[in-house]
């Protein structure tokens, strides 16, 4: 790693708490070279003392730095297994579930948390808790408008019931909407939630390293309550979940001991 883009990382965690050298540094220094470059800087300080002072490239770095990519019911499979066999067993004995959706993006993950959930609960008793690094796009979640592609694996029956169409995009409805409280999170440095029965964290932990995954599946598994579980991405499978306190629920779901 060259010195340039070293002071770089270490400038970046005493402005902003980022700890860039706990995200996988090949992924992580390729696509912030393309943006400094595209923004015509020829060095990390020259680039960095720019992204302190301007705020639309600080907002643009952190949009790069945790590519925000989502669609409604990804890996539709999964979230059928979320509907049939996880939330029934998570509501035995309970009146109502504690709902984490961490590194949530730009909402698509914890609407369909609460568009699932509203077969099981009145939409005015479903509480998720949505958190995201990225402030932008926290900002368009709570807009709930999206383009078509956002919705390309969405049952028609559920587009229709929870979706109007205005012009090319779709708007979600207000009730939905009200289901999910929206705040900025940073899962390497910032305080966890605490008595969760259901944390989804899916497709964010491929872009850490093993040893901060190490410490957010700990913290997640300190936030669970005892039977909660956690729900990861496709390519996320956790090998020793003992490690954790975890036990294999379903494919991709992991449950507090």
């Amino acid at each position: 790693m060259t010195q340039d883009y070293l002071d770089f990382v270490q400038h970046i965690h005493t402005k902003t708490g980022i700890d860039l050298s706990l995200y996988k540094e090949t992924q992580m220094k390729r696509r912030l070279t393309s943006l400094r470059d595209r923004r015509g800087f020829s060095d990390f300080k020259t680039y960095f003392a720019h992204l302190i002072e301007q705020p639309h490239l600080y907002d643009e770095f952190l949009d790069r730095m945790t590519i925000n990519v989502s669609e409604f019911y990804r890996n539709k499979q999964r979230f059928d297994v979320l509907e049939t066999r996880v939330i029934p067993a998570l509501m035995k004995g309970k009146q109502k579930l504690k709902i984490w959706s961490a590194a949530c993006s730009t909402g698509e993950e914890p609407y369909t948390l609460a568009m699932i959930l509203s077969r099981f609960y009145p939409l005015d008793q479903i509480e998720i808790i949505a958190t995201d690094i990225d402030s932008n796009a926290i900002d368009q979640a709570k807009k709930g408008v999206y383009a078509e592609r956002s919705l390309k694996e969405m049952p028609p029956k559920v587009k229709e019931k929870f979706f109007s169409k205005n012009g090319a995009f779709y708007h979600l409805d207000e009730g939905i909407k009200k289901c999910v409280t929206f705040k900025q999170h940073n899962l390497l440095a910032d305080r966890y939630e605490s008595h969760c029965d259901l944390i989804v964290c899916r497709n964010v932990m491929i872009y850490f390293t093993e040893e901060a995954k190490a410490t957010i599946y700990t913290n997640f598994s300190r936030a669970l309550n005892s039977k909660g579980i956690l729900f990861v991405g496709s390519t996320e499978q956790i090998f020793s979940p003992g490690k954790y306190d975890l036990d294999v629920f379903d494919t991709f779901f992991y449950q507090k001991r």
